[in-house]
């Protein structure tokens, strides 16, 4: 499976500082609980990332989920 392929699956994101100075992505769904920790740095990539494909995504039309 790609990142162009569709899934039904529902799961949950939150995004917060640790107590250690990380960026905590938190993902929950299914069952399954995925913490994944980033520097501030890392998270500032990340960032400009989603806002480039966002901004992508936007030129294609934004296509709406069914």
């Amino acid at each position: 499976m790609g990142i162009n392929d569709e899934r039904d699956i529902e799961a949950d994101l939150q995004i917060a500082p640790t107590d250690l100075g990380m960026v905590r992505l938190f993902v929950e769904g299914a069952g399954v609980e995925i913490p994944m920790d980033f520097t501030p740095d890392e998270a500032r990539e990340i960032a400009e990332e989603i806002v480039a494909a966002a901004k992508a995504a936007a030129q294609m039309g934004g296509k709406k989920r069914r």
